[in-house]
């Protein structure tokens, strides 16, 4: 009787120790992460916005679970959006009339929030809206090199996490925007920059802009195929949104 009680007692034992080693177990196992939910806006002239932007960097930030990502080229649409997004990411040259949509976006960085800045948002679009290139651009291109080769070429002694995975320089052809920082507008920090072969001068390819509360990061590459079916742009569109949510 006291044999059989005891061995009662060891099995149980065994059995506690097992759902406490399995709970122990599962809970160190690491934790999908969610999809970042990214509101890619685009939409303009001069480029294939739907190819590019919606086709092809859609599918990029998607991949294997990494973004869930809602596209528009109707500017009226972000505002319905923007409660429900981490990263917002700007390609367009189409024009955001709406004075409570501007303001939203603005809002949208105090809230912390993050902005990506693709290729043709970081031109000067629009005269009517220059807080957009002071405050989340830093400056703006109004002029591009012809459609060509080019290198981009890593801040030298900078690291960051958008840059993880890039190698030293790469080169690829696409138009290569003569993007200025505006001395007077939100600073900028160059992760790499642009130079055309057989000259000096260079250009911010990559870069952060500084937000008191929110993230801003812009890639100015972005034309063509070229752009965003090189593996390295894929890598830096996903490195740049990953740090722009945080």
């Amino acid at each position: 009787m006291f044999r059989s009680v005891c061995q009662k007692c060891f099995c149980l034992g065994l059995l506690t120790l097992a759902i406490l080693f399995t709970s122990v177990a599962g809970s160190a196992l690491p934790q999908k992460r969610k999809p970042l939910r990214v509101l890619l806006v685009g939409g303009g002239a001069s480029h294939d916005f739907n190819k590019w932007y919606k086709g092809a960097d859609v599918k990029t930030l998607e991949e294997n679970g990494f973004a869930r990502v809602t596209y528009t080229d109707q500017p009226a649409e972000i505002l319905g959006h923007l409660a429900e997004t981490d990263v917002l990411v700007l390609s367009n040259n189409q024009p955001i009339p709406d004075e409570a949509t501007r303001k939203a976006i603005f809002d949208f960085l105090d809230r912390g929030k993050g902005v990506v800045l693709l290729h043709a948002a970081i031109w000067y679009n629009w005269k009517d809206w220059p807080e957009y290139n002071r405050e989340i651009v830093g400056g703006g291109s109004a002029g591009h090199e012809k459609y060509g080769s080019f290198r981009v070429i890593p801040t030298p002694g900078k690291k960051h996490p958008i840059m993880k995975g890039i190698p030293g320089e790469f080169s690829l052809e696409d138009e290569l925007y003569f993007h200025k920082i505006d001395p007077g507008g939100a600073k900028v920090d160059v992760l790499a920059s642009a130079q055309k072969p057989g000259k000096t001068e260079t250009f911010p390819s990559i870069f952060t802009v500084a937000h008191p509360k929110g993230r801003i990061a812009a890639i100015a590459l972005g034309h063509d195929a070229a752009s965003h079916e090189l593996d390295i742009y894929r890598t830096l569109l996903r490195n740049t949104v990953r740090w722009a949510a945080r």
